[in-house]
Protein backbone atom coordinates (compact mmCIF):
# COMPACT_ATOMS: atom_id res chain seq x y z
CA UNK A 1 0.00 0.00 0.00
CA UNK A 2 1.43 3.41 -1.05
CA UNK A 3 1.68 6.10 1.75
CA UNK A 4 -0.91 8.22 0.07
CA UNK A 5 -3.72 5.65 0.32
CA UNK A 6 -2.46 5.18 3.78
CA UNK A 7 -2.98 8.71 4.35
CA UNK A 8 -6.20 8.77 2.80
CA UNK A 9 -7.32 5.87 4.86
CA UNK A 10 -6.13 7.67 7.94
CA UNK A 11 -8.32 10.71 7.48
CA UNK A 12 -10.93 8.57 6.10
CA UNK A 13 -11.12 7.02 10.15
CA UNK A 14 -10.72 10.05 11.62
CA UNK A 15 -13.72 11.41 9.85
CA UNK A 16 -15.91 9.37 10.58
CA UNK A 17 -15.03 8.96 14.31
CA UNK A 18 -15.24 12.98 14.31
CA UNK A 19 -18.93 12.38 13.23
CA UNK A 20 -19.50 9.26 15.41
CA UNK A 21 -21.71 11.32 17.85
CA UNK A 22 -23.94 12.53 15.02
CA UNK A 23 -23.82 9.53 13.07
CA UNK A 24 -25.08 7.21 15.96
CA UNK A 25 -27.96 9.75 16.93
CA UNK A 26 -29.12 9.89 13.25
CA UNK A 27 -29.65 5.86 13.53
CA UNK A 28 -31.31 6.23 16.70
CA UNK A 29 -33.97 8.65 15.20
CA UNK A 30 -34.66 6.46 12.19
CA UNK A 31 -34.76 3.58 14.90
CA UNK A 32 -37.37 5.58 16.54
CA UNK A 33 -39.34 6.32 13.54
CA UNK A 34 -39.73 3.46 11.68
CA UNK A 35 -41.54 3.19 8.46
CA UNK A 36 -42.49 0.54 5.74
CA UNK A 37 -41.72 0.73 2.13
CA UNK A 38 -42.20 3.87 -0.24
CA UNK A 39 -43.35 5.76 3.11
CA UNK A 40 -40.09 6.28 4.13
CA UNK A 41 -40.47 10.18 4.27
CA UNK A 42 -38.83 11.41 7.45
CA UNK A 43 -35.70 8.56 6.49
CA UNK A 44 -35.57 10.18 3.24
CA UNK A 45 -35.59 13.73 4.00
CA UNK A 46 -32.90 13.50 7.36
CA UNK A 47 -30.41 11.60 5.19
CA UNK A 48 -31.23 13.80 1.72
CA UNK A 49 -30.49 17.26 4.06
CA UNK A 50 -27.10 15.65 5.87
CA UNK A 51 -25.40 14.88 2.45
CA UNK A 52 -26.45 18.41 1.08
CA UNK A 53 -24.61 19.39 4.07
CA UNK A 54 -22.01 17.48 3.31
CA UNK A 55 -21.42 18.68 0.08
CA UNK A 56 -23.30 16.17 -1.96
CA UNK A 57 -25.21 17.27 -4.88
CA UNK A 58 -28.91 15.86 -4.11
CA UNK A 59 -31.20 14.55 -6.57
CA UNK A 60 -34.82 14.02 -4.67
CA UNK A 61 -37.63 11.92 -6.25
CA UNK A 62 -35.38 10.22 -8.85
CA UNK A 63 -37.49 7.56 -11.48
CA UNK A 64 -40.52 9.40 -9.76
CA UNK A 65 -39.32 7.29 -6.76
CA UNK A 66 -41.02 9.66 -3.49
CA UNK A 67 -38.73 8.56 -1.03
CA UNK A 68 -35.58 7.24 -3.12
CA UNK A 69 -32.68 10.20 -3.48
CA UNK A 70 -28.97 10.30 -5.01
CA UNK A 71 -26.63 12.29 -3.53
CA UNK A 72 -23.81 12.51 -6.34
CA UNK A 73 -19.59 13.90 -4.94
CA UNK A 74 -16.59 13.80 -7.87
CA UNK A 75 -16.88 14.22 -11.39
CA UNK A 76 -14.42 11.33 -12.23
CA UNK A 77 -14.89 8.54 -14.36
CA UNK A 78 -14.84 5.86 -12.02
CA UNK A 79 -18.54 5.79 -10.35
CA UNK A 80 -19.05 3.92 -6.96
CA UNK A 81 -22.16 3.90 -5.05
CA UNK A 82 -22.96 3.46 -1.38
CA UNK A 83 -26.41 2.09 -1.16
CA UNK A 84 -28.32 3.34 2.47
CA UNK A 85 -31.78 1.41 2.90
CA UNK A 86 -34.38 2.36 5.88
CA UNK A 87 -37.30 0.65 5.56
CA UNK A 88 -38.77 -1.18 8.59
CA UNK A 89 -41.23 -3.76 9.02
CA UNK A 90 -45.12 -4.21 9.93
CA UNK A 91 -45.33 -3.81 13.62
CA UNK A 92 -41.95 -4.99 14.80
CA UNK A 93 -40.02 -1.39 13.22
CA UNK A 94 -36.57 -1.99 12.42
CA UNK A 95 -35.96 -5.39 13.17
CA UNK A 96 -33.72 -5.84 10.29
CA UNK A 97 -31.36 -3.00 11.25
CA UNK A 98 -31.77 -0.77 8.36
CA UNK A 99 -31.10 2.34 10.60
CA UNK A 100 -27.64 1.10 11.06
CA UNK A 101 -26.99 0.52 7.66
CA UNK A 102 -28.57 3.81 6.48
CA UNK A 103 -26.23 6.09 9.38
CA UNK A 104 -23.15 3.67 8.07
CA UNK A 105 -23.46 4.75 4.64
CA UNK A 106 -24.01 8.52 5.72
CA UNK A 107 -21.02 7.89 7.29
CA UNK A 108 -19.17 6.83 4.46
CA UNK A 109 -20.33 9.43 2.50
CA UNK A 110 -18.79 12.32 5.16
CA UNK A 111 -15.33 10.53 5.01
CA UNK A 112 -15.08 10.52 1.34
CA UNK A 113 -16.61 13.60 -0.12
CA UNK A 114 -13.54 15.43 0.32
CA UNK A 115 -11.28 12.68 -1.28
CA UNK A 116 -12.98 12.04 -4.43
CA UNK A 117 -10.77 14.23 -6.36
CA UNK A 118 -7.53 12.91 -5.06
CA UNK A 119 -9.23 9.72 -6.10
CA UNK A 120 -10.17 10.46 -9.49
CA UNK A 121 -13.91 9.10 -8.69
CA UNK A 122 -17.45 9.96 -8.23
CA UNK A 123 -19.42 9.21 -5.35
CA UNK A 124 -22.72 7.96 -5.22
CA UNK A 125 -24.51 7.53 -2.09
CA UNK A 126 -28.23 5.74 -3.26
CA UNK A 127 -31.03 5.98 -0.90
CA UNK A 128 -33.31 2.97 -2.05
CA UNK A 129 -36.45 2.40 -0.40
CA UNK A 130 -38.89 -0.74 0.32
CA UNK A 131 -35.92 -3.75 0.57
CA UNK A 132 -38.11 -5.14 2.83
CA UNK A 133 -41.29 -6.31 -0.05
CA UNK A 134 -41.09 -3.53 -2.48
CA UNK A 135 -37.87 -4.35 -4.25
CA UNK A 136 -36.85 -0.49 -4.33
CA UNK A 137 -33.37 -1.18 -6.12
CA UNK A 138 -35.06 -3.14 -8.80
CA UNK A 139 -37.47 -0.07 -9.23
CA UNK A 140 -34.60 1.88 -9.44
CA UNK A 141 -32.66 -0.44 -11.71
CA UNK A 142 -35.44 -0.28 -14.51
CA UNK A 143 -35.50 3.21 -14.24
CA UNK A 144 -32.00 3.55 -15.20
CA UNK A 145 -30.62 5.11 -11.93
CA UNK A 146 -28.04 2.63 -11.61
CA UNK A 147 -26.84 3.42 -15.13
CA UNK A 148 -23.19 4.39 -15.33
CA UNK A 149 -22.52 3.29 -11.71
CA UNK A 150 -19.22 0.75 -11.98
CA UNK A 151 -19.58 -0.77 -8.57
CA UNK A 152 -21.70 -0.83 -5.36
CA UNK A 153 -21.83 -1.65 -1.53
CA UNK A 154 -23.76 -1.68 1.51
CA UNK A 155 -23.37 -2.95 4.78
CA UNK A 156 -26.22 -5.02 6.37
CA UNK A 157 -26.69 -5.72 10.62
CA UNK A 158 -26.28 -9.55 11.88
CA UNK A 159 -25.84 -11.65 14.55
CA UNK A 160 -22.54 -12.65 13.57
CA UNK A 161 -19.69 -11.35 11.08
CA UNK A 162 -19.55 -12.55 7.41
CA UNK A 163 -17.89 -11.13 4.34
CA UNK A 164 -21.44 -11.37 2.03
CA UNK A 165 -24.68 -12.28 3.07
CA UNK A 166 -26.36 -16.21 2.23
CA UNK A 167 -28.47 -14.51 -0.33
CA UNK A 168 -30.95 -16.82 -2.37
CA UNK A 169 -34.02 -16.07 -4.73
CA UNK A 170 -37.58 -15.04 -3.76
CA UNK A 171 -40.30 -13.88 -5.00
CA UNK A 172 -43.87 -12.51 -3.43
CA UNK A 173 -47.28 -13.67 -4.15
CA UNK A 174 -50.58 -12.42 -2.98
CA UNK A 175 -53.01 -14.80 -2.58
CA UNK A 176 -57.18 -13.96 -3.03
CA UNK A 177 -59.81 -16.27 -3.14
CA UNK A 178 -63.40 -15.79 -3.62
CA UNK A 179 -65.99 -17.95 -2.76
CA UNK A 180 -69.68 -17.16 -1.24
CA UNK A 181 -71.06 -16.58 2.13
CA UNK A 182 -73.87 -18.63 3.56
CA UNK A 183 -75.40 -19.19 7.46
CA UNK A 184 -72.53 -21.59 8.17
CA UNK A 185 -75.49 -23.33 10.33
CA UNK A 186 -78.27 -22.64 8.15
CA UNK A 187 -77.44 -22.72 4.99
CA UNK A 188 -74.31 -24.14 4.35
CA UNK A 189 -74.70 -26.25 1.40
CA UNK A 190 -75.23 -22.81 -0.22
CA UNK A 191 -72.07 -21.38 0.33
CA UNK A 192 -68.24 -21.73 -1.44
CA UNK A 193 -65.58 -21.56 1.87
CA UNK A 194 -62.50 -19.48 0.16
CA UNK A 195 -61.17 -20.33 3.77
CA UNK A 196 -61.29 -23.76 3.27
CA UNK A 197 -59.46 -23.30 -0.08
CA UNK A 198 -56.48 -21.84 1.82
CA UNK A 199 -56.66 -24.65 3.88
CA UNK A 200 -55.96 -27.36 1.22
CA UNK A 201 -53.72 -25.16 -0.17
CA UNK A 202 -51.81 -25.11 2.60
CA UNK A 203 -51.79 -28.59 3.06
CA UNK A 204 -50.94 -29.24 -0.08
CA UNK A 205 -47.77 -26.93 0.32
CA UNK A 206 -46.82 -28.87 3.63
CA UNK A 207 -46.69 -31.90 1.68
CA UNK A 208 -44.67 -30.42 -1.19
CA UNK A 209 -41.63 -29.74 1.34
CA UNK A 210 -40.89 -33.19 1.39
CA UNK A 211 -39.91 -32.91 -1.81
CA UNK A 212 -37.67 -29.29 -1.81
CA UNK A 213 -34.29 -28.63 -2.33
CA UNK A 214 -32.50 -27.63 1.24
CA UNK A 215 -32.05 -24.25 -0.52
CA UNK A 216 -35.83 -24.22 -1.55
CA UNK A 217 -38.36 -22.19 0.97
CA UNK A 218 -41.91 -21.73 0.79
CA UNK A 219 -43.66 -19.61 3.76
CA UNK A 220 -46.71 -17.63 4.28
CA UNK A 221 -49.55 -15.71 6.56
CA UNK A 222 -53.40 -15.87 5.84
CA UNK A 223 -54.33 -12.20 6.14
CA UNK A 224 -57.77 -12.43 5.85
CA UNK A 225 -60.03 -15.83 6.97
CA UNK A 226 -63.67 -14.26 7.06
CA UNK A 227 -65.45 -12.36 9.24
CA UNK A 228 -67.50 -14.01 11.44
CA UNK A 229 -68.02 -17.78 12.93
CA UNK A 230 -71.41 -18.32 11.68
CA UNK A 231 -70.94 -17.21 8.11
CA UNK A 232 -69.41 -19.26 5.21
CA UNK A 233 -66.59 -17.15 4.46
CA UNK A 234 -66.24 -15.76 0.78
CA UNK A 235 -63.13 -13.52 1.07
CA UNK A 236 -59.76 -15.25 2.04
CA UNK A 237 -56.80 -13.82 1.15
CA UNK A 238 -52.65 -14.38 2.27
CA UNK A 239 -49.06 -13.41 1.20
CA UNK A 240 -46.54 -15.97 0.00
CA UNK A 241 -42.59 -15.96 -0.41
CA UNK A 242 -41.16 -18.85 -2.39
CA UNK A 243 -37.47 -18.96 -2.43
CA UNK A 244 -34.65 -20.99 -4.19
CA UNK A 245 -31.12 -21.14 -4.41
CA UNK A 246 -31.00 -18.96 -8.13
CA UNK A 247 -33.60 -17.63 -10.52
CA UNK A 248 -33.54 -20.76 -12.47
CA UNK A 249 -34.15 -22.88 -9.63
CA UNK A 250 -37.45 -20.35 -8.61
CA UNK A 251 -38.44 -20.73 -12.16
CA UNK A 252 -38.74 -24.60 -11.39
CA UNK A 253 -40.27 -24.40 -7.96
CA UNK A 254 -43.16 -21.62 -9.02
CA UNK A 255 -44.94 -24.14 -10.96
CA UNK A 256 -45.61 -26.25 -7.93
CA UNK A 257 -46.61 -23.89 -4.91
CA UNK A 258 -49.24 -22.36 -7.38
CA UNK A 259 -50.58 -25.95 -8.33
CA UNK A 260 -50.62 -25.57 -4.96
CA UNK A 261 -53.31 -23.18 -4.79
CA UNK A 262 -55.18 -24.04 -7.58
CA UNK A 263 -55.88 -27.47 -5.77
CA UNK A 264 -57.67 -24.97 -2.94
CA UNK A 265 -59.67 -23.97 -5.85
CA UNK A 266 -60.70 -26.84 -7.92
CA UNK A 267 -61.81 -28.54 -4.35
CA UNK A 268 -64.00 -26.02 -3.31
CA UNK A 269 -64.97 -24.22 -6.00
CA UNK A 270 -63.68 -20.65 -5.03
CA UNK A 271 -61.91 -18.16 -7.57
CA UNK A 272 -58.47 -18.00 -7.33
CA UNK A 273 -56.69 -14.73 -8.08
CA UNK A 274 -52.34 -14.66 -7.95
CA UNK A 275 -50.74 -11.55 -8.20
CA UNK A 276 -47.07 -11.10 -7.89
CA UNK A 277 -46.80 -8.27 -5.11
CA UNK A 278 -43.20 -7.23 -5.89
CA UNK A 279 -40.43 -7.80 -8.14
CA UNK A 280 -38.24 -11.08 -7.72
CA UNK A 281 -35.60 -11.31 -6.42
CA UNK A 282 -32.37 -12.96 -7.45
CA UNK A 283 -29.71 -14.57 -6.04
CA UNK A 284 -26.02 -12.39 -5.32
CA UNK A 285 -22.78 -12.72 -6.84
CA UNK A 286 -20.77 -11.49 -4.82
CA UNK A 287 -17.57 -9.54 -6.07
CA UNK A 288 -14.47 -11.56 -4.45
CA UNK A 289 -12.04 -8.40 -5.18
CA UNK A 290 -14.13 -6.24 -3.54
CA UNK A 291 -14.66 -8.59 -1.12
CA UNK A 292 -11.47 -8.95 -0.13
CA UNK A 293 -10.89 -5.55 0.33
CA UNK A 294 -13.27 -5.02 2.63
CA UNK A 295 -12.37 -8.29 4.63
CA UNK A 296 -8.86 -6.49 5.59
CA UNK A 297 -10.23 -3.18 6.24
CA UNK A 298 -12.70 -4.64 8.42
CA UNK A 299 -10.17 -7.20 10.30
CA UNK A 300 -7.98 -4.16 10.66
CA UNK A 301 -10.83 -2.33 12.91
CA UNK A 302 -10.68 -5.23 14.95
CA UNK A 303 -14.17 -6.92 13.50
CA UNK A 304 -13.73 -10.73 13.97
CA UNK A 305 -14.87 -13.22 11.11
CA UNK A 306 -16.28 -16.88 11.96
CA UNK A 307 -17.15 -19.75 10.62
CA UNK A 308 -20.23 -19.84 12.63
CA UNK A 309 -23.69 -20.80 10.42
CA UNK A 310 -25.67 -20.24 13.89
CA UNK A 311 -27.13 -16.34 13.35
CA UNK A 312 -26.27 -16.13 9.13
CA UNK A 313 -28.58 -14.74 7.93
CA UNK A 314 -29.67 -16.64 4.83
CA UNK A 315 -32.82 -14.69 3.06
CA UNK A 316 -33.42 -12.35 0.01
CA UNK A 317 -32.65 -8.91 -1.03
CA UNK A 318 -32.89 -6.52 -3.70
CA UNK A 319 -29.70 -5.56 -3.54
CA UNK A 320 -28.78 -8.86 -4.98
CA UNK A 321 -30.09 -7.85 -8.31
CA UNK A 322 -27.84 -5.31 -8.49
CA UNK A 323 -25.29 -7.40 -8.34
CA UNK A 324 -25.82 -9.42 -11.45
CA UNK A 325 -25.60 -5.96 -13.43
CA UNK A 326 -22.31 -4.25 -11.69
CA UNK A 327 -20.12 -5.54 -9.51
CA UNK A 328 -21.04 -5.07 -5.75
CA UNK A 329 -20.98 -6.45 -2.13
CA UNK A 330 -23.39 -6.87 0.80
CA UNK A 331 -21.45 -7.57 4.08
CA UNK A 332 -22.64 -8.56 7.35
CA UNK A 333 -21.38 -6.61 10.49
CA UNK A 334 -21.82 -8.67 13.68
CA UNK A 335 -24.12 -7.04 16.54
CA UNK A 336 -23.59 -9.70 18.94
CA UNK A 337 -27.48 -10.18 19.33
CA UNK A 338 -27.85 -14.11 19.70
CA UNK A 339 -29.96 -15.31 20.30
CA UNK A 340 -31.71 -12.64 18.75
CA UNK A 341 -31.89 -12.65 14.88
CA UNK A 342 -33.17 -11.06 12.37
CA UNK A 343 -36.54 -10.22 12.36
CA UNK A 344 -37.77 -10.53 15.78
CA UNK A 345 -38.12 -7.43 18.11
CA UNK A 346 -35.32 -8.80 20.22
CA UNK A 347 -32.92 -7.80 17.33
CA UNK A 348 -34.41 -4.61 16.73
CA UNK A 349 -33.61 -3.50 20.50
CA UNK A 350 -30.05 -5.10 19.50
CA UNK A 351 -29.95 -2.53 17.10
CA UNK A 352 -29.38 0.51 19.29
CA UNK A 353 -26.94 -0.63 21.81
CA UNK A 354 -23.65 0.45 22.07
CA UNK A 355 -22.07 -2.40 20.15
CA UNK A 356 -24.63 -1.86 17.05
CA UNK A 357 -23.19 1.87 17.76
CA UNK A 358 -20.16 0.55 16.85
CA UNK A 359 -21.42 -1.54 14.07
CA UNK A 360 -22.10 1.64 12.80
CA UNK A 361 -18.93 3.62 12.83
CA UNK A 362 -16.77 0.41 11.87
CA UNK A 363 -19.10 -0.15 8.62
CA UNK A 364 -19.07 3.32 7.60
CA UNK A 365 -14.85 3.04 7.99
CA UNK A 366 -14.28 0.05 5.81
CA UNK A 367 -16.70 1.16 3.14
CA UNK A 368 -14.94 4.02 2.75
CA UNK A 369 -11.47 2.50 2.85
CA UNK A 370 -12.59 -0.20 0.27
CA UNK A 371 -14.03 2.57 -2.20
CA UNK A 372 -10.03 4.25 -1.32
CA UNK A 373 -8.85 0.81 -1.71
CA UNK A 374 -10.52 0.16 -5.36
CA UNK A 375 -10.01 3.36 -6.57
CA UNK A 376 -6.36 3.60 -5.67
CA UNK A 377 -5.24 0.50 -7.40
CA UNK A 378 -5.49 0.42 -11.57
CA UNK A 379 -5.67 -3.19 -11.90
CA UNK A 380 -9.30 -2.94 -10.22
CA UNK A 381 -9.82 0.29 -11.86
CA UNK A 382 -8.88 -1.21 -15.39
CA UNK A 383 -11.57 -4.35 -14.33
CA UNK A 384 -14.52 -2.09 -13.13
CA UNK A 385 -14.46 -0.30 -16.76
CA UNK A 386 -13.77 -3.45 -18.38
CA UNK A 387 -16.96 -4.56 -16.25
CA UNK A 388 -19.19 -1.50 -17.57
CA UNK A 389 -18.13 -2.14 -21.03
CA UNK A 390 -19.21 -5.66 -21.17
CA UNK A 391 -22.62 -5.00 -19.91
CA UNK A 392 -23.45 -2.30 -22.34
Amino acid sequence: MSDKVQQLKDLVFKEVNSSSVHLVEISHRIHANPELGFEEHKACAWLSEELDRYGYSVTANPGGLETAFIASAGTGPLVMSICAEYDALPEIGHACGHNIIAAAALGAAKALVGLVDDLNMTVKIMGTPAEESGGGKIEMMQRGIFDGVHASMMVHPSAVEADRMDCIAGKHLDIHYVGKEAHAAGFPQAGVNSQDAMTVAQVAIGLLRQHLYPWEMIHGIVTKGGDAPNVIPSDTRGKWIIRADTLAQLELLEPKVRACFEAGAVATGAKLEIVEATKTYSEFITDERLATLWVKNAQDLGRVFTNETEGRLKASTDMANVSLKIPAIHPMLGINSLPAVNHQPEFAAACITPIADQAILDGAVAMAQTVVDAASDMKIREYLFERASRSI
